[in-house]
């Protein structure tokens, strides 16, 4: 059987001007599972990223260390439908309308404007992201342009079939992507409920491997959030 690896991209900067760029951690995080790779001698047949700078920059980081070790790493293809659950508008569109209906909701995104430690700010806005998602799962309809979750359930099996379809018998596939698109694979192989499939997101490392075995037809989860390569504390991170 053939082996999808999909993979969450480095640590971004989160709170930053452009949280679509890699921390100095996320560089590491990136250079360090190219290394991996190469010392495990595990050959890598097919890479796919997301269009995110974060995707591609992962894919660039890991490509450059496991080419250092002299081994060959095929030219990445950035397909769209890997990108991220449509963070921009949800934020831009879902949380405003939320908070003018829900006096609950809008005290958290008071609560997180007030705050001002990292360590602070991460928690309240996992607490008022985590509304967000909850709120646009169960949405029958949303204003504006921003994608549904059926939809975006429908673009992930989609890629997914893509994948599969498009690699070689027992062959391995890389793919660079976020939190979201793993959760919702994992939710496509395994039939689980949406709060689970949320649940599931949360706990997926950066850099995580989550591992599929896979035929053309059928796609079977294999090892999840997978960090063989963190092997420093400090690289140990979710956000």
């Amino acid at each position: 059987m053939s082996v999808l690896t999909l993979v969450r991209h480095g640590q971004a900067s989160l709170f930053a001007a452009n949280y679509d760029q890699l921390s100095p951690v996320g560089e590491q995080q990136g250079r360090a599972l190219g290394a991996y790779w190469a010392e495990q001698a595990i050959a890598i047949d097919a890479v796919y990223c997301g269009p995110r700078v974060r995707h591609r920059r992962s894919a660039e980081l890991a490509g450059a260390s496991y080419q250092a070790a002299g081994r060959n790493w095929p030219e990445p293809v950035v397909l769209d439908e890997l990108d991220e659950l449509d963070l921009d508008g949800l934020a831009n569109s879902l949380a405003p309308t939320l908070a003018d209906r829900d006096p609950e909701f809008a005290q958290l995104t008071q609560e997180f404007l007030r705050c001002t430690a990292d360590e602070d700010r991460q928690r309240c806005f996992q607490r008022m992201f985590e509304t967000v998602l909850r709120h646009w799962q169960s949405a029958e309809s949303l204003e504006g342009e921003v994608e549904t979750w059926p939809a975006f359930r429908a673009r992930v099996a989609g890629v997914l079939r893509r994948m599969q379809q498009a690699a070689g018998r027992s062959s391995r596939t890389v793919a660079f992507t976020s939190g979201g698109v793993i959760g919702s694979t994992l939710q496509h192989v395994l039939g689980v409920s949406d709060q689970m499939m949320l649940d599931l997101s949360w706990r997926l490392r950066n850099s995580s491997l989550t591992d599929f075995v896979f035929t053309p037809e059928r796609l079977t989860l294999d090892a999840f959030n997978m960090i063989p390569h963190l092997t420093e504390p400090e690289l140990l991170t979710y956000r």
